[in-house]
């Protein structure tokens, strides 16, 4: 065995070591699930039909001067009478998923997979219940929008479906038939994402919003083995991504504009972080990859660690929301740990909350099971 991969074996084991007990529970909890999808809630509010997944847009309200008419923006200050039925759905299905991948890559035991497949069917298989491959109707707006290219971002939740179902396809309970239906479902989406405005819209937003589109492509392009898609988003990390939103100092400037800079930062660098961990392979590293004025993930993940670390330090105004409730156990620190044999940065992760039980928290922390993605 090579050395490289001796040393990924030590370091997994390790993450198990963190996170076994509370894997175990959860793949238990998991198991006693049924299954959820956009079917089961429904919303007069939404111009789709009961297969068609729904939200609103988080910062919208009912204008004080005009009540019945179009909503008007509170940026950070979320409308807790909004729809969320459905998104809440998909976090709880991602949850689901995202466990008994885990509890199985621990244990090997086919229960876990064979419980799996009700739910991956239920979504994306039974016409009964399935869910409508496109985000049409997505971030609404009363009286302004029937659906945004902005609600793409609730589907960051598929992604640790996707890579659950990349740890389970080998499986003696792996229903091939469905796999074959579920990987066609990821393909349309994928299609629906590079094809539509929502998506192209996405695709340029110069945010965090662009980089959880790249964030979604590349893991359901793994899943369905695109690798035109793969390599597109690499390209995107490389020239676009990377040089317009990271600062020279490793900052994101567009979140530090936020009324939620700390929470916003936080979370786009999450999502850096995870396009080089499903992106980089033999052939393409990007957790190496450097622009000529020195910026790289890892000048991004120095920059914040010192605010994780002891958030007493951050510079910048509190966020006018969940203030309290970050940070939690970041991807950002366990995978840059691992990539770049930061002990500091593991010792963090590890102290930090595994759990988050803040719907907020849980919403912008798409990859909660990172044992799946190592």
């Amino acid at each position: 065995m090579a050395k490289a991969q001796k040393g990924n074996d030590r370091y997994t084991a390790q993450v198990i070591k963190v996170l076994r007990k509370q894997l175990l529970a959860e793949g238990e909890w998991a198991l006693s699930q049924m299954p959820v999808t956009v079917t089961a809630e429904t919303s007069s509010r939404s111009a789709g039909d009961r297969h068609d997944f729904f939200s609103e847009g988080d910062y919208w309200w009912p204008d004080p001067k005009n009540p019945t008419g179009p909503y008007i923006q509170k940026d950070g200050l979320t409308n807790p009478d909004n729809f969320t039925a459905h998104r809440l759905a998909m976090i709880r299905f991602s949850k689901i998923i995202g466990a008994l991948a885990s509890a199985y890559k621990i244990t090997a035991d086919e229960k876990y997979v064979k419980h799996a497949y009700l739910h991956l069917k239920a979504w994306f298989v039974n016409p009964g219940t399935l869910m409508n491959p496109n985000l049409l109707f997505a971030q609404a707006i009363q009286g302004r929008f029937t659906g945004r290219g902005i609600g793409i971002i609730d589907t960051i939740q598929l992604m640790e479906v996707a890579q659950g179902i990349l740890v389970m396809q080998d499986s003696k309970q792996t229903d091939k038939a469905a796999l074959i239906t579920i990987k066609k479902w990821f393909a349309d989406y994928l299609i629906w994402l590079t094809t539509h405005q929502y998506g192209k819209d996405e695709m340029n937003a110069e945010n965090n919003h662009g980089t959880c589109w790249t964030m979604q492509v590349a893991s359901f392009a793994r899943l369905t083995g695109n690798e035109d898609m793969l390599d597109f988003c690499r390209v995107r990390f490389k020239t676009v991504l990377l040089p317009n939103q990271m600062a020279t100092d490793g900052s994101f400037p567009r979140e530090l504009k936020r009324t939620k800079p700390y929470g916003y930062s936080l979370f786009n660098l999450d999502a850096m972080t995870m396009l080089c961990q499903i992106l980089s392979d033999k052939e393409n590293d990007l957790w190496s990859f450097r622009l000529a004025d020195g910026r790289t993930i890892e000048k991004g993940i120095a920059y914040l660690f010192p605010f994780v670390a002891n958030k007493v330090l951050w510079p910048f105004p509190k966020d006018v929301m969940h203030w309290d409730n970050w940070p939690v156990a970041q991807p950002f620190l366990l995978f840059g740990a691992k990539h770049f044999h930061n002990q500091a940065w593991f010792g963090t992760w590890e102290k930090l909350d595994h759990q988050p039980k803040v719907e907020e928290v849980i919403r912008n922390l798409p990859i909660r099971n990172p044992l799946i993605w190592m």
